[in-house]
């Protein structure tokens, strides 16, 4: 497996992969949040949303995407965000294909983009996740790359 720049001919598999792998965590999502909610957020399916998503990432100019690949297939991809005013490199996306889940590539993506925000000039690095059960892989690749949980309330209601 290699780690390599984004390059726009990556862009349908890194759709792919990317709806493949969060379909199990907007389940849960569905299941933990109110459905009036949930539906205010998804009104035409969550997949549409996520495809915008990950082509507005992959597109921005102020955010750096790397792919990785495995026998010439794109099996994961992680974007990094910099904000340089809090000296912070946020890991902003992040997707391994459920078929090489398990095989350390979002570990190895992760390591690589630490190693990338502190080479920035970066002192601290942040990544976001869900507490509900689908983002719980996601939770244990974070803890295990090293990073500490800091306790948030986020509270919705449809109005």
């Amino acid at each position: 497996m290699q780690i390599e720049p984004y390059h726009p001919s990556y862009l349908d598999a890194v759709i792919r992969l990317s709806l493949r792998a969060w379909t199990p965590v907007f389940d849960s999502i569905q299941n933990a949040m109110d459905t009036d909610v949930y539906q205010a957020f998804y009104p035409n399916d969550w997949r549409v949303s996520q495809q915008k998503a990950v082509e507005d990432v992959c597109a921005a100019e102020d955010t750096n995407v790397w792919v990785a690949i495995d026998a010439g297939s794109t099996v994961g991809f992680i974007a990094v965000k910099l904000h340089s005013e809090d000296s912070m490199g946020e890991i902003y996306m992040v997707a391994v294909d459920p078929d090489f889940q398990g095989q350390g590539i979002g570990t190895a993506m992760i390591k690589f983009a630490l190693t990338w925000i502190k080479e920035a000039g970066m002192s601290v690095a942040m990544v976001e996740t869900g507490g509900d059960t689908g983002h719980a892989s996601a939770r244990h690749t974070y803890e295990k790359a090293g990073f500490s949980l800091f306790p948030v309330a986020r509270y919705f209601k449809k109005l």
